[in-house]
């Protein structure tokens, strides 16, 4: 196998690289975890563990996600635009620390959540003309509650303004059950729970006459949320036979030449996760298993020092004691990070993406915020000093032409 590091940088990753990388995923059976982040302590989690892991992850943000990194104190129609790039804006300044490739990923945006997709999308066009590459790696739109034809057309649409700046677009046909983020699908006809190959070729015959940087969320079962064993049919193998029916299509040399992707992932087995990883998932979703896990960090470390919580002052060590190491909120959130960092590197294990990224510990990190131009060009130290050699000769010439 080729090493993943020989081939794909550390940090944010856009255009090329991302391809690079979805393409190791695919060809070496693994896939990488989206892990939805509603804070900059959620994303660091998120990084901490793709660091431990050495492995690449994609940080995703909702649109409710966005709205609550901007504050929930403020009411405003662009809220979610204004959030996501936030979290966006945070991750490109420290993802380079953490010496792994991070994916940059805005999750499911339906038809009536449009405005906010315009609104990343302005910021990607901006970021890509001041810098040459787009604030985020891809964008996922899903119109899968709308007719095919329309959610296809949209889509494409869409994929045309996405393409100059090589961003990613992931796409949903096919309903994912359950609950999630305002988007309510659990009295949805069960049958609309299963794509059919014919539905995934559709999208892939009209996505690929504008370009190839797009992936298929194509239902086979998934519900968002958990739920009990036995609850919900996964039926992973029909992944596999959208791969066939591609392959024929296309008469291609790839056994998997679509890249597809998961959602529902939490409360999945093993061996279903596996099972579509191998039949081309490069992607799974992660959201409810590592909400609950930020929460559980935090609840067992409140029943832990709760004698240490109801006061600024007096605990079980004595009436005047301070209780600051305890409430302090660095210190409770920290248990929350440590909780879900644990929970995201279990998925790593489950999709085979742990140890796939030999991390250079040697590397120069730097933030990728914009100073794209900082880093290719001279160092700002460097321009000093030429600065003062210059104005230095400068006052000799001058005094030797005034003598």
């Amino acid at each position: 196998m080729t090493s993943l590091a020989d081939i794909v940088p550390s940090g944010v990753v856009t255009g090329d690289d991302l391809v690079k990388l979805l393409d190791h995923a695919r060809a070496n059976g693994y896939a990488i975890p989206a892990v939805n982040c509603t804070s900059s302590s959620t994303a660091n989690a998120v990084l901490e563990a793709a660091r431990k892991a050495k492995a690449p992850v994609i940080i995703q943000v909702s649109n409710g996600g966005g709205s609550f990194l901007l504050g929930k104190g403020v009411k405003d129609p662009n809220a979610a635009t204004a959030g996501s790039i936030a979290l966006a804006m945070h991750v490109r300044s420290v993802a380079k620390y953490y010496g792994i490739p991070v994916v940059l990923h805005s999750d499911h945006c339906a038809k009536k959540l449009l405005p906010w997709f315009d609104g990343m999308l302005k910021a990607d066009e901006e970021y890509f003309a001041k810098n040459g590459e787009p604030l985020f790696s891809s964008h996922m739109l899903d119109l899968s509650e709308e007719p095919d034809e329309e959610n296809i057309a949209i889509c494409v649409e869409y994929f045309k303004r996405m393409v100059p700046m090589k961003i990613w677009l992931e796409m949903e046909i096919g309903i994912t059950g359950g609950e999630e983020d305002g988007v309510n699908n659990e009295d949805v006809d069960p049958e609309k729970l299963y794509t059919t190959p014919q539905q995934v070729w559709s999208v892939y015959e009209a996505l690929s006459k504008v370009g190839p940087m797009f992936s298929i969320a194509a239902a086979f079962g998934n519900v968002h949320g958990v739920y009990k064993p036995g609850n919900v049919k996964l039926s992973p193998e029909k992944l596999g036979t959208h791969q066939a029916y591609a392959k024929k299509m296309l008469n291609s040399d790839l056994d998997k030449p679509i890249y597809l992707v998961m959602h529902g992932g939490s409360g999945s087995t093993g061996d279903e996760i596996q099972l579509a990883v191998t039949n081309g998932v490069v992607k799974m979703n992660v959201d409810t298993d590592t909400q609950w896990a930020y929460w559980d960090g935090l609840r067992i470390f409140e029943a832990d020092k709760r004698a240490y919580l109801q006061a600024q002052i007096g605990n079980p060590d004595g009436k005047d004691k301070p209780n600051k190491k305890f409430y302090d909120g660095r210190v409770w959130l920290r248990k929350a990070e440590e909780a879900m960092c644990k929970r995201v590197m279990v998925s790593m294990d489950k999709l085979s993406t742990t140890g796939t990224y030999e991390i250079n510990e040697g590397e120069v990190p730097y933030a990728q915020n914009g100073l794209i131009e900082a880093k290719v060009g001279p160092s700002p130290v460097a321009l000093i000093a030429v600065g003062a050699i210059l104005g230095s000769a400068a006052t000799l010439l001058m005094k030797s032409v005034t003598k």
